[in-house]
């Protein structure tokens, strides 16, 4: 396959499209679409969200070192599109959206109901990266949603059903059917 050069850029793609939700210190909540995340320990198992400091979540997380990272269906692509085009500093974005704030377990930040997974976090840390500085936070809990376990326990990803982000073209995707599985390549 030829290619073509061009400026470094953010090309990973597609990645996960997540509403990260936090609040003040008076307990006013917030959310805000993130698709700078991702993974970066396994144990003990931690994420990272990248978010400008200009970004009025920027201060609540960076104050109260707290966020849930929750991953929306694409049934609620709408919803995610206008957490993150819309600030959250004099606009309750539960309210114009009609998500709902579930309490979490073990931080102040609510979980949202209508994401199939929530993951409870407590910032170990922030490092400045540019435009961006990125949290790096601790799993402290996670919660998936009833109906995405089968009879065995197992997770479904179609009830999961992520919804992804393209950097190359700033659009949303539906993350799609299982191609393979962990080792099948090596499986006769």
């Amino acid at each position: 396959m030829k290619k073509r050069s061009i400026n470094p850029s953010t090309y990973l793609t597609p990645v996960p499209a997540a509403l990260v939700t936090c609040q003040d210190k008076g307990g006013r909540p917030n959310i805000i679409t993130i698709a700078w995340t991702g993974v970066v320990c396994s144990e003990p198992p931690m994420l990272s969200i990248s978010i400008r400091p200009s970004r009025y979540s920027y201060r609540l997380i960076k104050e109260t070192r707290e966020f849930v990272v929750n991953i929306p269906t694409v049934d609620i692509i709408r919803m995610a599109d206008h957490c993150g085009i819309t600030s959250g500093k004099n606009t309750d974005k539960f309210a114009e959206t009609g998500l709902t704030a579930v309490s979490a377990e073990k931080v102040s930040p609510p979980l949202i109901a209508e994401c199939s997974v929530s993951m409870e976090c407590r910032v170990t840390e922030i490092v400045p990266l540019g435009i961006h500085d990125m949290f790096l936070g601790e799993i402290v809990a996670t919660h998936v949603a009833d109906e995405a376990f089968d009879a065995e326990g197992n997770i479904r990803m179609e009830i999961i059903n992520p919804l992804g982000y393209s950097p190359m073209d700033r659009s949303y995707r539906a993350m799609g059917d299982p191609l393979g599985w962990y080792g099948y390549s090596r499986k006769k």
